[in-house]
């Protein structure tokens, strides 16, 4: 499979990612499978689909602890992606940007996925409450840390990353990935080479 690299620090990854949030939430028990979604991910592992997405939100938890299985096994074959800052309700989704949740989300995230480090961290949503600049600086101190490799942003368009400034240069990360729904493709492949959040 093709390559790609993420963000200024260059993390080479498949050129196709597998969205692994299906395999145990958002659709019908009766459409997963357990065992076969265990499968499905070393599958995709054993033909170069190493980047794997997923969130603490989906479940909420056992989507994370799904892959975690996998990656008990195969740590080296893997580009993990989970995501941090939604909080899933019996019938609503709330943000949460604070400094100390966005710390114990990913230190809980760790333990579910059964691996020391995470490649790709991205904020789920900005929370209207809480100024952006606090949660990426609780993000870039976990990239200090070691915890974390690379810091990115999904639900975001072009424009709002923009405004909010390089991830990676605002916080003091090491890199930054980037999700941006939205784009036309040559849009988004503009966008993306200039800011630095894949080649």
């Amino acid at each position: 499979m093709e390559r790609r690299t993420i963000g200024a620090a260059a993390l080479e990854v498949g050129a196709i990612g597998l969205g692994c949030m299906p395999m145990s939430w958002g659709y019908s028990e009766s459409q997963r499978s357990g065992e076969g979604s265990v499968r499905a991910l070393h599958a995709a592992l054993d033909r170069g689909c190493s980047l794997l997405d997923t969130a603490d939100m989906y479940g909420p938890f056992t989507n994370e602890l799904l892959v975690g299985r996998v990656l008990k096994e195969r740590r080296q074959d893997a580009f993990v992606s989970t995501k941090c800052g939604l909080l899933a309700g019996d019938q609503h989704i709330v943000a949460n940007g604070r400094p100390g949740y966005i710390k114990r989300a990913c230190d809980a995230s760790l333990r579910r996925l059964q691996t020391d480090h995470i490649d790709l961290y991205q904020l789920h949503r900005a929370d209207p409450e809480v100024p952006v600049e606090e949660t990426w600086g609780a993000m870039a101190e976990l990239v200090a840390a070691g915890k974390v490799r690379a810091l990115g942003c999904a639900r975001w368009g072009a424009r709002r990353a923009d405004a909010a400034g390089p991830p990676g240069r605002a916080a003091g990360a090491r890199g930054r990935g980037c999700a941006v729904p939205g784009c036309t493709p040559g849009r988004c492949a503009n966008w993306s080479a200039s800011s630095r959040c894949s080649r």
